[in-house]
């Protein structure tokens, strides 16, 4: 593993760990929640194409 995807996967995973709490706690219905939890899924996957098209 290169050293920038080690940092990458860092950022990530602190972004992850600020964002969680909040979002499960405005999250109490199962609707709201799957609504919001396939945003960021969505959002996830749009970044992660743009970076592959980016690295060539």
């Amino acid at each position: 593993m290169d050293t920038n995807q080690i940092m990458s996967a860092i950022f990530l995973i602190a972004v992850i760990i600020l964002i969680l709490p909040n979002f499960l706690s405005t999250n109490n219905k199962l609707k709201e929640f799957l609504r919001n939890l396939s945003i960021w899924a969505i959002i996830t996957l749009v970044i992660i194409v743009i970076m592959y098209f980016i690295s060539g």
